[in-house]
């Protein structure tokens, strides 16, 4: 018999799980399938493709378009919009590397 893992692999758990059609990832964002194909566009956000090709979003991905959303409707120009996401999303993870190496230090 092999072993099997102690916990259980749960793909609703996971952040990047591609388990939102384009359909669905729109209305729960209050947008339209042509917007989050434009955030697609100008490189915010990549979605994984079904066996069929269809579009799927992960929940990450619907927390970046959220926001992408948040500045468009504020009136910023999505080109504009999609790169302040980015360099956002940027600078959360140096800050996260940055304290990351700080405790190390502390720690050492």
């Amino acid at each position: 018999m092999t072993p099997r893992s102690t916990r259980p692999v749960d793909s609703l758990d996971d952040d990047d799980y591609p388990a939102f059609t384009m359909g669905r990832a729109a209305d729960m964002l209050g947008t339209t399938p042509a917007f989050l194909r434009a955030l697609g566009e100008h490189r915010l956000i990549t979605p994984l493709r079904s066996e069929g090709g269809h579009r799927r979003y992960s929940r990450y991905q619907l927390r970046i378009a959220a926001r992408a959303r948040e500045l468009v409707d504020q009136g910023t120009p999505i080109e504009a919009a999609c790169r302040i996401v980015i360099l956002e999303d940027q600078l959360e993870e140096a800050q996260r590397i940055n304290e990351e190496l700080r405790t190390r230090g502390a720690v050492s």
